[in-house]
């Protein structure tokens, strides 16, 4: 049984960067897709970034491309999020997430793993 847990959020000034992590236990990521999805107070769980372990295939969304980079670390068996230039808007409970299937998903009815969330404030 795979457990995940996110890590790095935190309160940040518009303009800033944070750099979240998600570490997974019980098994490694080597043959699944991974994502991260973050949800506002009264909004829906939104796709933030996804990332394909067996081919290095990334995707955005289109409000964070160019700003947020997901990448991972074989080693540590862990996904990481770096977050610039971050807005009000991205304020958010953030959720990384794990897919059974392979290459980039940007779903959430397509993960089935999901990890605990970490709270990310953007002030202005």
């Amino acid at each position: 049984q795979v457990q995940l847990e996110e890590s790095g959020g935190g309160l940040v000034q518009a303009g800033g960067s944070l750099r979240l992590s998600c570490a997974a236990s019980g098994r490694t990521f080597s043959t699944y897709g991974m994502g991260w999805f973050r949800q506002a107070p009264g909004k829906e769980r939104e796709f933030v970034a996804a990332f394909s372990w067996s081919s290095g295939n990334t995707a955005y969304a289109d409000s964070v491309k160019g700003r947020f980079t997901i990448s991972r670390d074989n080693a540590k068996n862990t996904v990481s999020l770096q977050m610039n230039s971050l807005k009000p808007e991205d304020t958010a409970v953030y959720y990384c997430a794990l897919s059974p299937r392979i290459g980039v998903r940007a779903r959430p009815g397509e993960y089935d793993c999901w990890g605990q969330g970490t709270q990310v404030t953007v002030s202005s």
